[in-house]
């Protein structure tokens, strides 16, 4: 699984990365997790608001951080 974190590393993101770190250890899943700062990238996936979750080239959710019960949903 290729997860990529779309922001420039305000508070958001950061939750975001520590919130999908719990679920993925919960699920007992592996995923490579890469962390987008370039603003012409985060922009070429239609995010205009960060952060943004893109799950396997999907992107998933923009501008909020999904709470656990939501991540574990965008996992399975």
């Amino acid at each position: 699984m290729e997860i990529k974190i779309l922001g420039t590393g305000c508070s958001k993101c950061e939750k975001l990365e520590k919130s999908l770190d719990t679920v993925l250890k919960e699920l007992n899943i592996e995923a490579d997790i890469e962390k987008i700062d370039n603003l012409a990238t985060i922009v070429s996936y239609g995010v205009m608001s960060t952060p943004g979750l893109v799950i396997d080239g999907e992107v998933k959710s923009i501008g909020k951080v999904p709470k656990i019960k939501e991540l574990k949903k965008m996992l399975k």
